[in-house]
């Protein structure tokens, strides 16, 4: 274990003011691995947008998490007494309107020469002004718009191939999570021996060559700070993960502009797969109380801003606060992950198609009904989180907040059964097995789901 550090968090954002009481935070830090381990006291900030403080007596735990929505994120963990948690943070994160306009220069600043840039067709206007300043810089730019879909281990391949006599130095992912989980391997596979059947599953990759920054254009995903990606395997076309430290990147530059323009659809659904990462790790099997902080306020975010990012695409404030909610809900993928709802999913994508943020968002409220009895005083919170006040009974609330993530998939225009987007019923028992190899994803899940009750949850949601 290193030797604890004095660690002073620096913040880019223009209004930070210094703490009132300011006191040192010991940690262990090793590379982009943060290991906690000791604070000396609290610490109280002042003109913050958003402030959580937890503190729990009991387990002798105090977590601080304050952050700024007008700039750049400020992180701030306080733990004692706690057993040691692992979170891989990218090297520089950078959140705010219009900070895109930054990126040209911090790239330059990198000394590289050749950048590959991975995104969309419908990105390129916009992105043009970041394409041009790229290039009066001297660096050469190659652009990739082949990722219209989510991507199967041929696409993945083929475009490996397509780019390597390029060789770029670094790559630049911008767009959804398709297309930053192929930007993460593509900076992981160019210059590395290793194949990809080699680094399927978790911790398995060993380096990643080349430099890796991600600009998310959806708030969904958050594969921009996590270390997953997702492919679709060609030979039996289920979707299997790449998990490893490698694959956080160095920079995230996340501009909620960038979604202005994200129709109101994508916009419900990629909302609603956030919301399901936030609220899978906050119930999970392996939660940890520093995660939580993540999660609960990211559910907070999104389930109070949601519809109007989709009925006002235009409004700015909205669409801050749900990409805000989107990253944290990206910082609980690594440590705890999803669970039962994205499992059952995967079968939705990999054989209908459905897209990802979708088939999450038709499954949440009935995976959510199967698991509360499980955890009906966790439930609780998440329904205060997405608005719904105490009754004073545990269970109810737990229930109400069901009814609230319905409410607010049909406000946002999201179908609410299997049926109304094509899916035969005759299918859900092969779905059912599908979903149970889904095993990394099922163990989490904090009631166990087997065969028949896999059968039963897509029952009710058809």
């Amino acid at each position: 274990m290193a030797i604890p550090q004095r660690i002073y968090t620096p913040t880019r954002s223009r209004n930070y003011q210094r703490p009132l009481i300011f006191d040192i935070i010991l940690f262990n830090h090793i590379g982009n691995n943060v290991e906690l381990s000791v604070v000396i006291s609290v610490l109280i900030f002042s003109n913050l947008h958003f402030v959580l403080i937890k503190i729990n007596i009991e387990r002798l735990l105090i977590i601080g998490f304050i952050g700024q929505t007008s700039n750049t994120p400020l992180f701030i963990i306080i733990m004692t007494s706690q057993s040691n948690v692992s979170i891989y943070f990218p090297q520089k994160l950078v959140f705010g309107k219009g900070v895109l306009q930054d990126l040209p220069q911090e790239i330059a600043s990198l000394a590289v020469q050749k950048v590959l840039i991975v995104t969309i067709e419908p990105l390129l206007n916009p992105l043009a002004f970041f394409i041009e300043a790229l290039q009066s810089q001297g660096i050469e730019v190659a652009i990739d718009t082949s990722i219209i879909q989510e991507p199967t281990f041929d696409d993945f391949l083929t475009l490996v191939e397509k780019v390597r006599p390029f060789n770029p130095d670094a790559i630049v992912g911008i767009g959804g999570g398709s297309v930053l989980d192929v930007a993460k391997l593509i900076a992981a596979q160019l210059d590395n021996p290793q194949q990809l059947h080699e680094y399927v599953g978790i911790g398995l990759l060993k380096k990643r060559p080349k430099k890796l920054i991600c600009v998310p254009a959806t708030a969904g995903t958050g594969s921009e700070v996590s270390p997953n990606a997702i492919l679709v395997d060609n030979a039996d076309n289920q979707k299997k993960g790449i998990i490893s430290p490698y694959l956080v990147p160095d920079l995230v530059y996340a501009d909620p502009l960038l979604t202005l323009s994200v129709p109101a659809s994508i916009t419900a659904a990629t909302g609603l797969d956030a919301l399901t990462h936030c609220l899978e790790a906050y119930t999970n099997k392996f939660a940890t109380l520093f995660i939580d902080m993540y999660a609960y306020e990211g559910m907070r975010l999104i389930a109070a801003n949601l519809e109007k990012a989709v009925t006002d695409g235009k409004d700015e404030e909205a669409r801050t606060q749900v990409a805000l909610g989107s990253l944290l809900g990206g910082f609980c993928l690594g440590p705890v992950n999803t669970a039962g709802v994205h499992a059952l999913s995967y079968p939705l994508g990999s054989s209908f198609h459905l897209a990802h943020g979708l088939s999450n968002a038709l499954l949440l409220p009935h995976v959510m009904a199967f698991n509360i009895p499980s955890s009906p005083e966790k439930y609780a919170k998440v329904a205060q989180a997405l608005g719904c006040i105490h009754t004073g009974d545990d269970l109810s609330t737990a229930y109400a907040g069901v009814e609230k993530i319905k409410a607010l998939s049909k406000a946002c225009g999201v179908p609410s059964s299997l049926r109304e987007v094509g899916i035969p019923k005759e299918a859900i028992p092969q779905m059912a097995k599908d979903a149970l190899k889904i095993q990394r994803l099922l163990k989490n899940n904090p009631r166990t789901i087997e065969e028949a009750d896999a059968i039963a949850i897509f029952e009710t949601a058809y």
